[in-house]
């Protein structure tokens, strides 16, 4: 097929951006919403030119593919309707509210060969360029703060927030390996965890009560740190002088400080074009289930480290 309808159910903050994005790709012929709040979706049909439908299943069969975008106790039942009608999905990240009922899903009998999870960091392009520049980690650090949001989820904070670092560090940093140890404090609004990655001390933390917005991963290691920013997708690399030198008696440090280029892109919009290209070739997507329900239980266990 060389041009595609596809479908956003759920216009919510991100949804509203999924229909956005579509919009705009020349790969996508029409546009279909669906959301229980129907006014919401006439506004996002007129602002591009989308044609809204009251029900998922009238919709369903009108589209080639579709974005899962509600909140995630409904992904399940949702995401079943669209495997039941054959269609490529992509479900918004996390996959679902447990990881039982996420193995539930995919253990369905469906008959699709496109279902992803919208982890949308992974397309972040300052992601590959770090993993290209790390060699021998010594500490690594994610830090994922937002100010408070009226944003419905249905999630805590590691399946809202941290759950995008987890993916970072157990599909690209350190695939198929398993931290040694887990440590974590926090609750559904602040988590912090430590781990250890072959002798790697990992932290990680997130918030939705901060009053700064970060994304952030930072790196040391033997001759140099990397600094890289998810937000500006700028990366900073500072290696140690060869010498020192002395000023008023006292050593001063002067780092050599580099800056990486990086072609910056918009992270959902390479992901949703990487879906749909996935959808016409019959493909899976780039993230899979497998891995999103590797990171699902990955932040259930950090939940019960803290919970005690």
């Amino acid at each position: 097929m060389d041009s595609m309808d596809v479908g956003v159910i759920g216009v919510g903050s991100m949804g509203k951006n999924h229909a956005r994005i579509y919009s705009e790709l020349k790969s996508v012929d029409s546009l279909s919403i669906c959301d229980v709040n129907v006014k919401a979706a006439d506004d996002i049909a007129k602002q591009y030119d989308a044609t809204v439908y009251e029900t998922i299943k009238d919709m369903i069969y009108n589209v080639d593919a579709v974005s899962v975008c509600v909140p995630t106790q409904y992904h399940y039942n949702v995401a079943k309707i669209v495997l039941d009608a054959q269609r490529g999905v992509l479900i918004e990240k996390p996959m679902c509210s447990t990881s039982k009922e996420a193995l539930e899903l995919m253990n369905y009998n469906y008959h699709t060969s496109t279902i992803g999870v919208g982890h949308i960091e992974r397309f972040n392009p300052i992601v590959p360029e770090i993993k290209k520049i790390m060699n021998n980690p010594l500490y690594i650090e994610f830090k994922r703060h937002n100010p408070a949001s009226l944003r419905i989820t249905g999630s805590s904070v590691i399946e809202d927030l941290m759950i995008h670092d987890i993916d970072i560090l157990t599909n690209i940093f350190f695939p198929d390996k398993y931290p040694s140890e887990i440590n974590a404090i926090g609750n559904d609004d602040v988590c912090s965890v430590l781990m250890e990655y072959n002798n790697i001390p990992v932290a990680l933390s997130a918030s939705r009560r901060s009053s700064k917005k970060i994304r952030s991963v930072y790196i040391e290691e033997p001759d140099f740190t990397i600094e890289g920013d998810f937000m500006s997708q700028e990366i900073t690399i500072y290696r140690k002088p060869e010498q020192y030198k002395i000023e008023a008696q006292k050593y001063t440090q002067e780092n050599i400080i580099e800056r990486v280029v990086v072609n910056k892109v918009e992270p959902l919009k390479s992901e949703l074009s990487a879906f749909v290209d996935c959808v016409k070739k019959g493909v899976m997507f780039t993230v899979t289930p497998k891995q999103a329900i590797s990171n699902l239980e990955f932040c259930e266990d950090i939940t019960t480290v803290m919970r005690g």
